[in-house]
């Protein structure tokens, strides 16, 4: 007896399984690639994956997911729009001073 794979394009590939999604079709953000049979396993909000686990993707950068990954909830995805810019003078500077 042989099961046939899931859908990649179906949201939820687990019968009865809300809390585990399939990632190419939820995600929607321009820079972010997701491979197929890629998912997500979220308890709380798994349909919040971009919101909760892709911080700081502004600019150009992009994040690519291959296909077949596993990823948990509490997972967080830094791009580099977290970064300030490293020609300005460090907000830490008067603590450095006088230490």
């Amino acid at each position: 007896m042989t099961a046939e794979a899931p859908d990649p394009m179906a949201l939820h590939p687990v019968a009865g399984q809300k809390r585990v999604v399939f990632l190419k079709p939820l995600v929607r953000h321009p820079n972010v690639e997701v491979g197929e049979y890629s998912y997500y396993d979220d308890p709380d909000d798994p349909l919040a994956f971009e919101r909760d686990a892709v911080l700081y993707a502004y600019g150009s950068e992009r994040l690519i997911i291959g296909r077949f990954s596993a990823i948990a909830s509490g997972a967080r995805f830094l791009l580099p729009g977290a970064n300030h810019v490293a020609s300005s003078p460090p907000t830490c500077l008067p603590t450095l001073l006088t230490s």
